[in-house]
C-alpha cells in the first residue's frame, strides 16, 4: 500500500511540475508592455516622431543583418555635436565615448535563443518597423508593442500568404526549422 501511494504522490508531483513546465514555456518571449528605464533618457518619440529620422538611420544593421541592433553611441553625435550638445544627458554620450565604453542601454526585444529571426528578410520584404514594434514614433520610452510569441509572428505571416494555414499541422507541412533551431 504504502509504494501505491508513494507512486501517486511521485506522478502527482511530475504532473504538477510538467503543467509548469508547459505554463512557463508558453510564456517564453512574451514580454508585452515591457518599458525599462534607460540609463539615458531617449525619446523615439523626439527622434522618429518630431524630427522623423528614419529607424533604418540609427538602426542601420536591420537592412543587412539578423539584428537591428543597438546604435553605435558615436553615431549619436553625428547629431548631438551641433544638437543640445550642452545637454547634461548629451554629456553622457560625451563620457561614454572618451572613457571608451558604450552605453549599457536595457534591450526591450529580445527573442529566445531558440528562435532565428532575421531583420533583413523582413525590412527588404516590406514588413515597416510598426507592424512589430508599434508606433514607435509616438513613445517617449521605448516599449515591447507586440507579444512576439510564436502565435503572434504565425499569424502575421498566414496574413501575409507565406505561413501553413490553422488547419495544417507540421507534420503536413509546416516548416519548424524555417524559425526554429
Amino acid at each position: 500500500m504504502k509504494k501505491i501511494v508513494t507512486g501517486l504522490l511521485a506522478l502527482t508531483v511530475i504532473g504538477l511540475l510538467i503543467e509548469l513546465a508547459v505554463v512557463q514555456a508558453k510564456k517564453i518571449g512574451n514580454t508585452q508592455g515591457y518599458e525599462p528605464d534607460q540609463p539615458i533618457p531617449f525619446s523615439h518619440k523626439i527622434h522618429a516622431g518630431e524630427n522623423k529620422i528614419d529607424c533604418r538611420y540609427c538602426h542601420f544593421a536591420s537592412e543587412r543583418g539578423r539584428i537591428a541592433g543597438i546604435p553605435p553611441t558615436q553615431l549619436c553625435m553625428n547629431c548631438h555635436d551641433q544638437i543640445r550638445k550642452d545637454s547634461p544627458e548629451i554629456g553622457k554620450l560625451r563620457e561614454a565615448i572618451a572613457s571608451d565604453r558604450p552605453v549599457e542601454w536595457v534591450r526591450v526585444h529580445e527573442l529566445p535563443a531558440f528562435v532565428y529571426f532575421n531583420h533583413s528578410e523582413h525590412v527588404r520584404g516590406g514588413v515597416n518597423c510598426q507592424q512589430c514594434h508599434g508606433p514607435v514614433e509616438s513613445m517617449t520610452r521605448m516599449r515591447q508593442h507586440s507579444s512576439l510569441t510564436m502565435g503572434w509572428c504565425l499569424n502575421c505571416h498566414r496574413d501575409m500568404g507565406n505561413a501553413p494555414p490553422h488547419d495544417v499541422k507540421t507534420a503536413t507541412g509546416g516548416d519548424c526549422a524555417r524559425c526554429h533551431y
